[in-house]
């Protein structure tokens, strides 16, 4: 039997990767503004090409690692990764003009990369033989909660001690990781991805029950990941007073930390426990989070509910890939594929979503009440506004994880008669 271990390591490195190229940009945005004249139409742009080059890749190339396999698609990707940063580091030396269109070519190249990153990682450690994919899942997407903890963290403070004014050279250091990666993997072998003759046909899974309700999860999922992570800094800031550096320290890496404990507590212990069970308990402590966050008119208390709702947000996106996969054995690769578009389109959507709220319920009624409850007012009674109607998200995680529960136990009844 192939010893993996190295192929392990390289996939909790490429989920890092992952993580350094969907956060770094958002640290930057304020330096950037300053420095190049950006609007913040522009940054709406970087990060609306972000996401649409993640999902495209998602969706056009979904049936590609079953034609060609992990190797010949991961190399280029993880070149891709470590070019794009470079052509966004160079792009004020080479296009001093036209700053803004060498940003937006350099993120197409790197969300391009982490695209394909994004649903072959998962799909790889799906396919090394293990006794528990779940815990197995869950440990290396716990690499990517830490990698978004070092990212914030780190950029963060270069840009103190170093200056905003050489914000190139902190990109460079991150730099290191793709290229690491890339010789990891170079080294590694790969498992084989399953033989198209045994696969389910696309159709058959698409339209089954169970994998919209899991998509529907895993859009839930990601929407009660993604706005805790994005809006928490903004949420410290603008309702409880806190700087945006403490905020970004405090509320996102808090965040990062608990989101990537949890998944790594999963994948120490998850073999002894049940994996829907654990996600309708994550996704029960999310949606107390959210009403906390929302409703709660003590800081500490609101502090402490931004940082729990990582470790609630923590296994409900790799969870869904696993049960997914666990239900449809024989689907292929391509399964990985659509629910990470799904869950990034939830994420996305989500977040735009929370941020239309914001802009047009200040001084609503709506908001005045809330805000009268919490001791807040403006923005901030808005973004807690905001932040109520997003507790749909894990509330809605909880009854398709319930569902899928009860899908999974039909399907084990059947088989043991």
């Amino acid at each position: 039997m192939k010893n993996y271990k190295s192929t392990i390591i390289g996939c909790y490195f490429g989920i890092f990767v992952q993580a350094i190229v969907n956060n770094f940009t958002a640290i930057l945005f304020v330096p950037l503004m300053g420095m190049y004249d950006l609007s913040f139409v522009d940054l709406g742009i970087l990060v609306a090409v972000n996401f649409v080059s993640q999902v495209g890749i998602d969706i056009i190339f979904s049936g590609a690692m079953d034609k060609y396999g992990y190797r010949r698609l991961l190399m280029p990707a993880l070149t891709m990764a470590f070019g794009g940063l470079l052509l966004f580091v160079l792009t004020p030396v080479f296009l001093p003009s036209h700053v803004f269109l060498g940003f937006v070519i350099s993120t197409v190249v790197f969300a391009a990369a982490v695209g394909f990153l994004e649903i072959m990682l998962s799909s790889i450690v799906n396919d090394i033989p293990s006794d528990n994919k779940g815990a197995a899942m869950a440990l290396m997407h716990s690499f990517y909660a830490w990698g978004q903890l070092a990212t914030v963290a780190l950029t963060t403070i270069g840009l103190l001690v170093f200056g905003v004014e050489n914000w190139q050279w902190i990109i460079v250091f991150w730099m290191i990781f793709p290229f690491a990666t890339f010789w990891i993997f170079f080294f590694s072998p790969l498992p084989q991805v399953q033989s198209s003759e045994k696969s389910t046909k696309k159709r058959d899974v698409m339209f089954s029950p169970f994998f919209i309700i899991a998509m529907i999860g895993i859009f839930t999922g990601a929407s009660a990941e993604l706005v805790a992570a994005q809006w928490a800094s903004s949420f410290l800031e603008k309702a409880l007073g806190i700087s945006k550096t403490m905020g970004d320290l405090i509320g996102i890496c808090g965040f990062a930390a608990m989101m990537g404990t949890a998944r790594a507590l999963y994948g120490a212990f998850g073999s002894k426990i049940n994996i829907s069970n654990a996600m309708m308990l994550c996704s029960a402590v999310s949606f107390v989070c959210y009403l906390t966050i929302s409703l709660s008119p003590n800081n500490t208390v609101c502090l402490i509910a931004c940082a729990v709702s990582g470790f609630g947000a923590g296994i409900l996106w790799p969870g869904t890939l696993v049960i997914g996969a666990d239900k449809f054995p024989n689907a292929g690769a391509w399964i990985f594929a659509i629910l990470a578009a799904a869950g990034d389109i939830g994420g996305s959507v989500s977040s735009w979503f929370t941020g239309i709220i914001v802009d047009y319920c200040v001084d609503t009624p709506v908001a005045n009440f809330i805000g009268s409850l919490t001791n807040s007012d403006g923005t901030g009674a808005a973004m807690r506004l905001s932040l109520l109607v997003a507790a749909l998200a894990p509330l809605v995680c909880f009854v398709c994880n319930f569902m899928l529960k009860k899908g999974l136990s039909k399907d084990k009844a059947l088989q043991n008669r």
